[in-house]
């Protein structure tokens, strides 16, 4: 390194050596609850989206029992050879 301090090195040592803000009474109590709004918030949206999930695996179930959309369709063009 060359000889010549560095100004934000000297910034950030005057800041640490300096004295301290006075932190607000309530800051740690307010940041610990919405922390819990923040959770409860996640784990709600994460119980809504598998609840959505699950709703569209049954839906897609019962639609396709109900249709059989694996089987071919009845050919509707000419009628079956038989007898060949």
């Amino acid at each position: 390194m060359s000889g010549i301090p560095d100004r934000k090195e000297s910034q950030v040592r005057r800041l640490l050596e300096g004295p301290y803000p006075v932190v607000p009474a309530g800051l740690a109590a307010g940041a610990a609850a919405r922390g819990n709004r923040l959770l409860r918030r996640r784990r709600a949206l994460r119980r809504f989206g598998w609840a959505v999930l699950l709703a569209a695996a049954v839906a897609f179930t019962v639609w396709a029992s109900l249709t059989h959309p694996w089987s071919t369709p009845p050919s509707g063009i000419s009628p079956p050879l038989e007898g060949w």
